[in-house]
């Protein structure tokens, strides 16, 4: 019998070869870099940002090095239909929260390990509505992107070709598209109430795109409907970074170093960066490298800028816009509940797979700016049993009996719009974590146009679930998910950290791929939206090396 290697423990892509993530035990092929080597590109994070980047500039012929903090996984050993286990899969390493509204981090809005949080979203994959890449100059509010949509439409294709999405054959909003690669999921009994409840308010709704397969794609099974989707999928058919983006860079020679904390940039007299300084097998090593992009998302990619300070920088790498940090935003994610008679049982299969987009696209009747969608709902039992404690205050035989009626419950969770606002940032403080590294402090609050949506928010869908026939409905007032912004781009650089092609105004080697540089988070999951960015971020780059401005 094989010898379990625990990947919490030791790193698993060293000495010339990767996990195989579709095959027990089995291993890949990775070509290896030394240190001393300069690489062409050392990338901090493998997520959607980082990880996409990687597999598209390995196949352009670059070298590559992929750094994550996290073990690298094969799900069909280490993952299992069990949601305490599987909490290995966050980022819950310490941070400090503030402001009027601190945010709940780890588990539903980040991720440690190789694919970053792809390994456990909960796969709904939108497209931005197009107004948003110009929301001050179209719709008066927020930041205008430096993007053109019918560009970024482009890349959008890419991404659902490359994961197989399956979507409906038409979409019900914004420019008309292709239909999707694969046939829609069929809708599940909680997405049937949604449906119920947009036609009865006299909205539309649709079957949700999602990076699950419906029919088989290669090693790749389609979906089970075993519901356990957001802790990280034990049969591969969810379309994670780890199982679509990251085997096809190995196979095109980029080399992913697992157990790999990045801590600090470095940078040569003139101010061009050089490499990374890296944690792993405890011991500081450091990788020289002609470009460097940060990938750490939100929060990662802040902290390790502002960790990367030095005389010549004094307020950390790519800042003389005093923007780094800053603008830092969330999506609001409150739900309603309810009860219905008949049973729901709303954990079977992928937890949202009916959406409407309504309130994305029109813009008469608010109070607010920016958007939402709702969608359906499948919280797992101990999720459940979290939330009925947390935000109802149940407790002992009142969360029993309450908890009897899971099998019945069903409810509608809002991905709504949040406003950047300088004040919502993360920093850096004293206190000091295992790697010696300072802890980040998150603060966040919401303004006033983010309370005016969520309620809006919050009575249409109460309406919806009344009108579908739920009974005994509450209001869930508390939650957050994906975070955006601290790294924005734009197009001058006294107004944002990177151009277009998320390059550092300040440091031409320096590059910044992750949901960090979104100016304005709109009102879908930003999943596409980052892996189109990276696509993206790769074609320039293959461009300004043909021109000979890298």
């Amino acid at each position: 019998m094989r010898e379990y290697d625990d990947p919490m423990q030791t790193p698993r892509a060293i000495g010339g070869r990767a996990p195989d993530v579709f095959r027990h035990g089995g291993w890949v092929p990775m070509r290896e870099y030394s240190d001393d080597e300069p690489v062409d590109f050392a990338i901090v994070g493998t997520g959607a940002g980082g990880g996409t980047l990687a597999c598209k500039l390995a196949e352009y012929g670059f070298s590559v090095i992929a750094f994550d903090a996290g073990p690298y996984f094969r799900p069909l050993e280490d993952f299992a239909s069990d949601e305490t286990h599987q909490s290995k899969l966050y980022w819950m390493d310490e941070r400090l929260v503030d402001g009027e509204n601190p945010l709940q981090l780890g588990a539903n809005n980040s991720g440690k390990a190789v694919g970053g949080s792809t390994v456990h979203f909960a796969m709904v994959s939108l497209r931005f509505r197009p107004e948003w890449f110009k929301s001050r100059t179209l719709l008066g509010y927020g930041a205008d992107w430096p993007l053109d949509w019918r560009e970024m439409w482009s890349y959008y294709r890419e991404v659902e070709l490359a994961l197989g999405i399956s979507g409906p054959v038409h979409y019900p909003w914004g420019p008309s598209r292709p239909r999707y690669p694969y046939r829609p999921h069929e809708l599940n009994a909680a997405a049937l109430v949604l449906a119920e409840g947009a036609d009865a308010m006299g909205i539309k709704w649709t079957p949700t795109p999602i990076a699950t397969l419906s029919a088989p794609r290669g090693p790749a099974p389609p979906c089970v409907y075993r519901g356990m989707c957001v802790i990280g999928c034990s049969t591969n058919a969810k379309r994670s970074v780890l199982v679509t983006w990251l085997p096809r860079a190995l196979a095109a020679g980029a080399e992913i170093r697992d157990l790999a904390m990045v801590g600090r940039i470095e940078h040569d007299q003139g101010g061009r960066v050089t490499g990374v300084l890296y944690h792993r097998n405890g011991e500081w090593r450091f990788q020289k490298a002609r470009n460097v992009v940060v990938a750490g998302y939100a929060i990662e990619t802040p902290r390790l800028l502002l960790n990367s300070k030095s005389s010549k920088y004094a307020f950390g790498l790519a800042n003389s816009s005093g923007l780094v940090g800053k603008n830092l935003m969330v999506q609001s994610n409150q739900a309603v509940w309810g009860t219905k008679e008949q049973e729901i049982r709303s954990y079977k299969g992928p937890p949202s797979l009916a959406i409407t987009e309504h309130w994305n696209y029109t813009d008469e009747g608010k109070d607010f700016f920016g958007g939402y969608c709702y969608m359906s709902q499948g919280p797992l039992p101990i999720v459940w049993a979290n939330t009925l404690a947390a935000k109802r205050g149940l407790w002992g035989q009142a969360l029993t009996d309450e908890m009897e009626k899971y099998n019945h419950q069903v409810g509608l969770k809002m991905v709504g719009e949040c406003l950047p606002q300088e004040g919502n940032q993360v920093t850096l403080t004293e206190a000091r974590d295992q790697y010696g590294l300072p802890i980040p402090r998150v603060t966040y609050s919401y303004c006033d146009n983010d309370k005016r949506l969520i309620r809006h928010a919050l009575n249409f869908m109460g309406a919806a679930l009344y009108a579908a026939d739920a009974h005994d409905i509450w209001e869930e007032l508390d939650d957050t998910c994906h975070m955006h912004g601290t790294a924005r781009m734009g197009d001058h650089p006294r107004t944002s950290v990177v151009d277009a092609d998320c390059r550092c105004w300040d440091i031409d080697n320096l590059w910044i791929c992750d949901g960090s540089v979104f100016p304005t988070v709109g009102g879908v999951n930003p999943s596409l939206t980052i892996q189109a960015i990276a696509c993206r971020t790769a074609d320039r780059i293959r461009a300004l090396a043909k021109q000979g401005e890298l």
